[in-house]
């Protein structure tokens, strides 16, 4: 891959930005000498870029690791040549950890034979956004290193984005934009907190029927969406993590139904995720879904408020 700088800044804060990783995975390139700038091998993060450099940057061979037998299904929302969309079940890891012992997706997409990126690790294949192994619904996957590269800009200029559906511990009364930095919590390291010096985070929320409520994240913090409802002192059903402890739903009634992007082919493409049954289940009876399924229209006359 090759990128020309545009700005005057470090080189690994330069990747770190273009290529939407941390800076951790950045230094390991360079250091194994995967990074090159106008021709020459870059031997540590910390060269200054003056704008206008050519930097070359070879992905390493992916070194397979173990496969663990992925044994559920993941829906197909959408597929081609770049891309795929799946609709993740609840209950699913994303990638793999140390940690974590059960197949995870990446499992899941090289035991079917998929064509992946491997821009971000081998343990990151083609997976361009984080959701939790708690929340279903709409997942993008880049097939190649060149859609990964196109989509991580549209997440970048936010461009691309999720509407998500949640059923919360007791409505909400009208529609509320909470505009509050996040940062690792300093009490307990496994949760975020609203943290004064944070990471800017903001996010819209909507009540759609009951306590049904929909919401559109503007950045894309960790546990954003569960973190933002305490400040609204809500929280979403079956979080034993920022809700009650003693409750008798299986998992986060949260579901990211609606993705918008546009395709490296410069086709805009919005993809509905169905609900699973496990949330269906708890819907209030009532017009729900029409509203449901007019998510970004919905939005549309609520954006203004988060501006």
């Amino acid at each position: 891959m090759e990128i020309i700088a545009d700005k005057i800044t470090r080189l690994d804060i330069f990747l770190s930005e273009k290529l939407q990783e941390n800076r951790s995975q950045i230094e390991n390139l360079i250091k194994k000498g995967f990074v090159k700038v106008n021709g020459k091998i870059a031997k540590k993060g910390g060269i200054k870029l003056k704008g206008k450099e050519t930097i070359e940057i070879t992905f390493p061979k992916i070194q397979e690791k173990e496969t663990k037998e992925a044994n559920f299904e993941v829906p197909i929302l959408y597929e081609d040549e770049d891309i795929l969309v799946i609709n993740k079940p609840p209950g699913i890891v994303v990638h793999p950890a140390p940690s974590v012992k059960e197949p995870t997706l990446v499992d899941w997409l090289k035991q079917n034979g998929f064509t992946l990126s491997n821009i971000a690790g081998e343990e990151r294949f083609g997976i361009v956004h984080r959701i939790d192994k708690e929340t279903s619904g709409a997942l993008v996957i880049a097939k190649n290193n060149k859609a990964h590269e196109f989509l991580s800009n549209q997440l970048k200029d936010k461009s691309m984005g999720r509407y998500y559906l949640m059923l919360l511990n007791k409505p909400l009364k009208e529609a509320k934009c909470v505009n509050k930095p996040i940062a690792r919590n300093p009490k307990n390291r496994l949760k975020m907190a609203i943290v004064n010096g944070g990471k800017e985070a903001k996010t819209l929320f909507v009540p759609i029927f009951e306590n049904l409520t929909a919401a559109k994240l503007f950045t894309g913090r960790t546990h954003q969406i569960r973190v933002h409802l305490t400040n609204l002192g809500r929280y979403i059903i079956g979080d034993k993590t920022y809700g009650k402890k003693n409750q008798n739903i299986k998992r986060v009634m949260l579901h990211a139904r609606e993705i918008y992007l546009t395709h490296p082919n410069g086709k805009k493409l919005s993809i509905i995720a169905p609900l699973f049954d496990d949330f269906k289940q708890l819907i209030p009876k009532g017009n729900a879904y029409e509203k449901i399924n007019n998510l970004s229209n919905f939005f549309s006359f609520y954006n203004g408020m988060c501006n």
